[in-house]
């Protein structure tokens, strides 16, 4: 991962670690709707005995896509808090 450089000529640090605080509590507010946005089986068993395991499967899919991006985010305001 690249991390921003922390220099006179660049984006003063508390502005950094503030932009990606405000991405982070974003993304845990994604996470909270995608969550309540889970798949129910009443909507799926018309589609067979197997469509309601995939679509659990793919919303952990994406759940883990938006953890993994906020994981990111965690670790870019660390970096960037170490220099204020």
């Amino acid at each position: 991962m690249i991390f921003p450089t922390i220099h006179l000529n660049g984006t003063n640090a508390q502005d950094l670690l503030e932009d990606q605080l405000k991405a982070m509590n974003a993304i845990r507010n994604a996470i909270q709707a995608l969550q309540n946005a889970g798949p129910n089986g009443r909507d799926y068993y018309p589609q067979g005995s197997q469509a309601f395991q995939h679509a659990q499967e793919e919303h952990e899919q994406r759940l883990l896509v938006l953890r993994n991006v906020l994981a990111e985010l965690e670790t870019i305001a660390e970096h960037v808090a170490k220099s204020i």
